[in-house]
């Protein structure tokens, strides 16, 4: 778009400049002499499983209490949470006085192949709250599962009612399995001990795959759009963070595949089909405050996938935002910032209590 007031000569000049800078950063990114750092936020290790670690986020702000215990995904890295100083949401949870910590379920390997859901809804996630609550000395936390992390915290909610859960907040979390498109037929394909590796693992590259199935065209508008701002310092910052948390897959253990593949098959949590350790676990028995956030633009969890889940939670407070946003533009960048982190902010606080 021309700029209003430049001359030809100043336009030319411009672009001239532009291009020098286009090609400097090209050859930085081909090189690696260019890296984007990523997941700056001052943390500890305060506990640990196998791969698993409960990270605590330092901070001298917090005036909020109970803390916030994050659950993320099991398919990539956590860091898109906590992407870059500037964009944030560990960041701009901790300016609102949270205490906040994350479970991180690193990087699994053929150790982790046997592991099933119950491993981390009724192992993993019982034993971080409880640490949680020891380091805090409160008796109950904030959950916010994000993704595939969010069926992790709803199937805890579910099965263990006395969990001292004060709220549960999830975010893009599917219900109706079989409406995941693509996805669904990669979680439900009947070849799956084929796709396992020698080590009993799902590839990272399968589930790369996987994703970038559900928007073929995308990785090239992508690359379009570096093609034309490769000048900008800060877009191409932006773009090596984003793009390198895209291709950053981690396997997924056998045990949890095989259990999705039947999950899908039956659509387990709209028909109350899921078991756990043997115990048949009912969303309906979710008692708590419940907020479940959705994004009209999701192309890896649908609206017609995660839209059944709010009727499904028992509470008799919950809530459901949607907005127009997708999968990870509900958490990162402006829509994150105007109206998805304020919103969850504000529910998280009506939870909360100011500290003395």
């Amino acid at each position: 778009m021309e700029m209003p007031g430049l001359s030809t000569i100043d336009r030319i000049r411009r672009e001239v400049e532009r291009n020098a800078l286009r090609a400097r950063n090209g050859i930085r990114m081909a090189t690696g002499i260019q890296r984007t750092h990523v997941g700056l936020s001052t943390k500890d290790v305060v506990w640990s499983h196998g791969r698993t670690e409960l990270w605590h986020y330092r901070s001298d702000k917090v005036t909020m209490r109970p803390p916030l215990l994050i659950v993320y995904s099991l398919f990539n890295r956590s860091y898109i949470l906590d992407l870059r100083p500037g964009n944030s949401v560990v960041e701009q949870l901790q300016a609102a006085g949270f205490d906040v910590y994350m479970l991180d379920w690193g990087v699994p390997d053929e150790r982790d192949a046997a592991n099933r859901l119950e491993d981390y809804v009724d192992s993993y996630l019982p034993a971080a709250i409880a640490r949680v609550c020891e380091l805090s000395g409160s008796n109950s936390i904030n959950v916010l599962g994000y993704c595939f992390g969010g069926v992790l915290s709803v199937l805890h909610a579910a099965h263990h009612p006395d969990s001292p859960l004060r709220s549960l907040t999830v975010l893009t979390t599917p219900a109706d399995l079989q409406q995941l498109g693509p996805l669904a037929e990669m979680m439900a394909r009947s070849d799956l001990e084929g796709v396992l590796g020698d080590d009993g693992m799902v590839p990272p590259g399968v589930i790369t795959q996987g994703f970038r199935s559900l928007s073929p065209v995308g990785e090239v508008t992508s690359r379009v759009d570096l093609l034309e701002k490769l000048w900008n310092d800060d877009f191409v910052t932006a773009y090596q963070a984003m793009n390198g948390w895209a291709n950053d897959q981690v396997p997924l253990p056998g045990g949890v595949a095989r259990q999705l593949k039947q999950m899908t098959d039956d659509n387990a949590l709209v028909n109350d089909r899921i078991l756990l350790g043997g115990d048949r676990v009912r969303l309906a028995d979710i008692q708590v405050p419940f907020l479940h956030v959705l994004g009209l633009r999701d192309h890896i969890v649908p609206l017609a996938a995660a839209a059944p889940l709010i009727d499904l939670v028992g509470s008799a407070d919950k809530q459901e935002l949607r907005l127009d946003a997708g999968h990870v533009g509900l958490m990162v960048g402006r829509t994150a910032a105007r109206n998805t982190l304020p919103t969850l902010i504000d529910f998280l606080k009506q939870r909360s209590e100011a500290l003395p």
